[in-house]
């Protein structure tokens, strides 16, 4: 990767953002050894302006930020690098540079589609998702009309507790149907986008 680090005295800023929740956890400045340190090794190293080195963060404290991508802009002279986090980032003790909570739970339904595209993969003996995948597509959207029943159920005559426990279930069954059928979580989400966009602001 070619970087333009003379457009900044031979720094170029490196966005940090959680590889999983996207936020932005902080900002950085790295040369271009700093920069050949974290290709290196996997952990994001900075150039310390104020101690005039080369600094890791985490060096210190073992909360390292574990590379995943690094990708530079459009005029080569910024990075926004992903990386997965061991703890918090601040130096302050907070998640972020922001003071924000690193949580977006809703980015997990990614993750575990990740996971279950894996069981389908590998179809490892004794996991409850590959037998799932062999009992064919009837019986998986069985298995969905099942736990649709059950989270109807529950929210008409159940309890909250058991309304989320059961709608998990049923979002669960419905990413392994979707899978097999060549799909992920991110069709539904782009259909619901779509509608969004053309019929729904009309409402």
């Amino acid at each position: 990767m070619e970087l333009d680090f003379d457009k900044m005295n031979g720094l170029v800023p490196a966005i940090i953002q959680d590889n999983e929740t996207r936020k932005v956890l902080m900002l950085g400045f790295m040369n271009q050894e700093a920069y050949d340190k974290t290709v290196e090794t996997g952990k994001v190293t900075f150039f310390s302006r104020t101690k005039n080195r080369l600094w890791t963060k985490g060096e210190e404290s073992g909360n390292f930020l574990h590379v995943v991508s690094i990708k530079a802009d459009c005029d080569n002279d910024t990075l926004l690098i992903q990386a997965n986090p061991v703890g918090p980032v601040c130096h302050t003790g907070t998640d972020t540079c922001w003071g924000e909570k690193n949580e977006e739970p809703v980015m997990f339904l990614k993750a575990l589609q990740d996971f279950i595209d894996k069981r389908h993969e590998e179809m490892p003996e004794g996991s409850y998702t590959t037998s799932l995948f062999e009992s064919g597509v009837n019986k998986m959207a069985q298995k969905v009309g099942e736990e649709a029943v059950e989270t109807v159920i529950e929210a008409t005559n159940g309890t909250d507790e058991r309304l989320i426990y059961e709608g998990a279930d049923l979002i669960y069954h419905m990413i392994v149907l979707l899978t097999s059928k060549g799909y992920r979580i991110e069709d539904l989400a782009r259909e619901l986008q779509e509608r969004h966009s053309s019929t729904w602001k009309r409402h």
